[in-house]
């Protein structure tokens, strides 16, 4: 199970731009593309195993799941990617771009400062 490990990089990027004194953080959004291989339920289930009793232990994991896109070099179109075939959905080309779906990012970490 790496998400484990994933749910220990999500606290450590955190706490590494987290502002001394910032507040309570309210929630931190991670973006997880499709090939990424992480199941999200058990990168959920981890953090909150690992945040039990610290000053983390209230803040929720959001989590944005990201399709798989492909850009073609040839005519240009962007498509989603099915059933793994990397083929342009417009002129049916094989010479395509990954652009999307392979995500693994910290991208908003939401603080209450009113504390």
């Amino acid at each position: 199970m790496h998400e484990l490990s994933i749910a220990e990089n999500i606290i450590e990027i955190v706490r590494d731009n987290f502002p001394a004194n910032g507040g309570r953080l309210k929630s931190i959004k991670v973006r997880i593309g499709e090939l990424a291989a992480v199941l999200p339920d058990s990168l959920e289930f981890c953090f909150n195993a690992i945040t039990k009793g610290t000053t983390l232990e209230e803040t929720r994991l959001v989590i944005e799941r990201r399709g798989i896109v492909a850009r073609c070099a040839d005519c240009g179109a962007e498509s989603s990617v099915q059933e793994l075939s990397f083929r342009c959905a417009a002129c049916g080309s094989v010479n395509v771009k990954l652009i999307s779906g392979n995500e693994l990012q910290v991208v908003e970490i939401e603080i209450d400062d009113e504390e």
